[in-house]
């Protein structure tokens, strides 16, 4: 998927959003559905939720991933807001509790392309490269292996 860099010129001066730690360690699919269920909020739960619907590659393992990532990216754009985050600037992946969102962005990007959404496919990428380009280049990487 081809993107392109867009600085949003509004929020050129913004300064980075960093979320609290949530507290949830999501180590894998199976205490991702614990966590999901007992702390809805977590972002990180329904990225890794997300991941693992994707790394299934099947029809109804694409739809559910599209479902997981965009609860994810919801949530994690409700916790965006209330720590300040005004809909640009920057999410540095390098700040932990910042990657559970961004990695629900990365999986409804590709969630979306696989179901035939190209244009939110593209949307996400964008998103994500605009929001962090260091999380845009190891998700990416990391889809590429």
């Amino acid at each position: 998927m081809a993107a392109q860099t867009h600085r949003n010129l509004l929020g050129s001066d913004a300064e980075p959003t960093l979320l609290p730690e949530d507290g949830y360690a999501v180590p894998d699919a199976g205490v991702a559905v614990a966590t999901a269920r007992s702390h809805p909020a977590s972002s990180l739960a329904w990225a890794v939720l997300a991941e693992q619907a994707l790394a299934d590659r099947t029809d109804s393992s694409d739809v559910a991933a599209y479902a997981y990532a965009r609860t994810g990216y919801h949530r994690g754009l409700d916790a965006l807001r209330r720590n300040g985050w005004r809909g640009s600037g920057p999410i540095p992946w390098e700040h932990e509790p910042n990657r559970g969102f961004l990695r629900a962005l990365w999986a409804l990007s590709l969630a979306a392309e696989r179901i035939g959404e190209d244009g939110e496919a593209e949307r996400c990428a964008q998103f994500l490269r605009d929001s962090s380009e260091t999380a845009y280049a190891a998700l990416s990487d990391d889809e590429e292996h």
